[in-house]
């Protein structure tokens, strides 16, 4: 099973590192890769509650903790309030309790059985498949993506068309198959993709993440100027920085931290060279450096990616 949401010891990081790595692998190797993201309307909001108890036990749950579940789920009301006005109350049949520590367990297991002929990643109700191309360029995705719209009519959850892409990588572009269709419509081909809070291209760089990262931790450096010119603190503008700015540089690093060019880690590098020099507005970098105790963002982009492996080693020898 390849889910890697709201489990202990796995993020957004793992699974982009494994599909990732199975691109690369695949293109090393001279294939061609085709991708198909899916996305879910309200994904929490149609969990049918039948659906996930009749799954539950399907797990030989102990039936206390089924009827517990029964408890939790079943029977739940709500009603509208406009001002002094309130509709009725209505019974639900679905739909998880907002803000609930079993709301992700709960859909984990609704979706875990949703398997298809091709390498299927999910990261709670983001689902990305992955099929691997070789020299015949024949592909079997619209096959898959009928498996998946199948298992979503069984579980009454509902794909959003407009939403779900997929991306062609490699030769394959050059004659490329026909559009993955729904009973919704065609889906989208596009060329980058924003999966788990990274953008991909087709070409697997990392130009338009960058690009991305550098617009977002702009707007974030404009309010630590206004923070700087309300005479907050030395300490308080570093804490913004190391936990509102620093943040967005760093996300999922060891998936692409490698395959920066020297320019991009330049570009990344002048976003902390800006805010230190905000903070402490010397224009020595080094200096502001070693005054805040922290270190490069080259430095650190490499320290984090060598952390995230020898975690992953240890968990593999364990």
């Amino acid at each position: 099973m390849r889910q890697f949401g709201a489990l202990r010891g796995r993020s957004t990081t793992h699974a982009l590192i494994d599909i990732t790595h199975m691109w690369h692998e695949a293109l090393d190797d001279r294939s061609s890769v085709r991708a198909l993201f899916v996305d879910y309307s309200k994904a929490f909001d149609h969990v049918d509650h039948s659906t996930v108890l009749r799954k539950m036990a399907a797990l030989d749950i102990h039936p206390c903790l089924l009827k517990w579940m029964h408890s939790f789920l079943l029977d739940r009301q709500q009603r509208v309030k406009i001002g002094n006005c309130y509709s009725d109350w209505i019974t639900l049949t679905g739909g998880m309790p907002q803000g609930t520590w079993f709301g992700p367990y709960v859909f984990l297991i609704l979706i875990d059985d949703l398997n298809t002929i091709m390498a299927t990643f999910k990261f709670v109700d983001d689902v990305t498949l992955t099929e691997l191309i070789g020299q015949s360029n024949i592909s079997r995705m619209q096959l898959a993506a009928d498996q998946v719209a199948d298992w979503s009519r069984r579980n009454f959850m509902n794909i959003n068309t407009k939403k779900t892409k997929e991306m062609l990588f490699g030769r394959i572009t050059e004659n490329p198959p026909p559009k993955i269709t729904f009973n919704t419509g065609a889906v989208d081909r596009v060329t980058s993709f924003k999966l788990l809070g990274l953008i991909i291209t087709d070409n697997l760089s990392w130009e338009s993440h960058v690009n991305a990262v550098c617009a977002k931790a702009g707007t974030r450096l404009h309010f630590l100027k206004l923070l700087k010119r309300s005479s907050v603190s030395f300490d308080d503008l570093l804490h913004y920085y190391k936990s509102i700015i620093r943040p967005v540089i760093e996300y999922a690093c060891p998936v692409w931290q490698s395959g920066l060019t020297i320019d991009q880690r330049g570009r990344l590098e002048s976003i902390q060279r800006r805010a230190l020099h905000i903070i402490s507005s010397s224009l020595d970098y080094e200096l502001n450096c070693a005054l805040c105790d922290i270190e490069t963002i080259s430095s650190r982009l490499d320290n984090l990616t060598r952390s995230f492996l020898n975690e992953f080693l240890v968990l593999l020898t364990v």
